[in-house]
């Protein structure tokens, strides 16, 4: 059935938007050749957007050129302001943009192990609040929040989980108390999978396995360019995984003896110093990550080579077991760990991969790395205030 006149009307201002947040700003000429649509539909949809205060003029497009037809309309981009949270078992970092996803501001806080639930819950959102202010923005629209754990697929909170701060449940609610926006959240590692496919290493794949190496482990699955999480919100708790080598099982409660004893950021540093590295880095980066960023700066020294060889010996099973039931075609080791390792390091695990596998996996490496989480939180919260002020979505 054809589109009644005001669904018509919202599909073709939804795919105005989109063209000006795709292509910058356009005058209302090349709206009507990009979208295809007839000069008084486009001189309509332009009324109607600017009078929603949604676009507005930003110049002209030639110096010679004057009148109506050379005005350039874009985005009005702090329409909304949004924020996003990478929140960790030390602490919580916040990066706040406008509608655009242009970052106004950004900000971090440590949070000490043994720092009260409600004290922490305070240091947390009073950053959000300061960022917030910083750039501008008298209230948030969205806030997206990238959180470890699991999150109930019928609800979308965050599950209590054994081994997690309880201030990290506390905060959502907290947020939505505190702040005049819509909060939504997510794990963490399903965020760094979507930002990877849509801004770094797995930008030309739609099915892809992301593993994630940082202070733990995680993995998130891509399939058909679609993110699962499984029927309890649990697919890629990788750490869990039973795998030869750590002379233990993990427990329902305790991921220890599973992969993340082989490739934890604790287990890597143990490995570095059976090879005899050190090395220093930032606070808040596991200490992994500094490690693998010293071995691959001078692989060609013997001690360095067969650190890396051993850790991508362990990687690689992981890798193997998640490619043998999936078939993802393409790996990506991803965290502070993942990008540190760069080429060489995902050029052993897919070595290793080759030869334990019959089905073929291209590994690469993480190019946003411990940013993950944060692109991809912000990604989620510019999607959802787009999908509502922009109006429906063209089907």
């Amino acid at each position: 059935m054809p589109a009644s006149p005001s669904t018509a009307r919202a599909i073709n201002d939804r795919l105005a938007l989109r063209l000006l947040q795709q292509e910058g700003p356009l005058t209302a000429g090349q709206l009507k050749q990009l979208t295809g649509l007839s000069r008084p539909t486009v001189a309509d949809l332009v009324e109607r957007l600017t009078a929603a205060g949604l676009i507005a003029v930003v110049g002209e497009s030639g110096e010679q050129r004057r009148g109506p037809n050379a005005r350039l309309y874009g985005i009005v981009a702090d329409r909304a302001h949004l924020a996003a949270l990478d929140v960790r078992t030390e602490g919580v970092s916040v990066v706040v943009s406008d509608l655009l996803g242009a970052e106004l501001a950004r900000a971090s806080v440590p949070i000490a192990d043994d720092t009260g639930t409600g004290p922490a819950v305070e240091q947390a959102v009073a950053l959000v609040e300061r960022a917030a202010k910083e750039a501008g923005a008298e209230r948030l629209h969205t806030v997206g929040v990238g959180a470890p754990g699991l999150i109930d697929p019928a609800t979308g909170e965050l599950r209590d989980s054994s081994g997690l701060p309880e201030w990290h449940r506390r905060l959502v609610a907290a947020l939505q108390e505190r702040l005049p926006a819509r909060v939504t959240v997510e794990n963490e590692t399903n965020l760094a999978a979507l930002a990877e496919q849509r801004e770094g290493a797995a930008r030309d794949r739609d099915t892809f396995v992301l593993l994630w190496l940082g202070h733990g482990t995680g993995a998130a699955v891509v399939l058909d360019g679609r993110l699962r999480r499984g029927a309890s919100g649990g697919t890629g708790e990788i750490g869990f995984l039973p795998v030869p080598g750590t002379g233990a099982l993990p427990s329902a409660t305790d991921c220890e003896g599973g992969f993340h004893s082989l490739a934890g950021s604790a287990a890597i540093a143990r490995l570095a110093q059976e090879h005899g590295l050190v090395a220093a880095g930032p606070a808040r980066e596991p200490h992994a990550a500094a490690l693998v960023r010293a071995a691959t700066a001078t692989p060609g020294a013997p001690r360095c080579a067969r650190f890396l060889d051993a850790l991508a010996d362990r990687l690689a099973i992981g890798a193997a077991a998640v490619v043998a039931v999936l078939d993802p075609g393409c790996v990506v080791l991803a965290g502070e760990v993942g990008q540190a390792g760069g080429d060489a390091l995902a050029a052993r695990v897919e070595e290793r991969l080759v030869r334990m596998s019959p089905l073929s996996a291209e590994v690469r490496a993480s190019t946003l790395g411990g940013d993950a989480v944060l692109r991809g939180a912000l990604l989620t919260a510019r999607d959802g205030a787009q999908d509502e002020l922009f109006g429906p979505s063209p089907r």
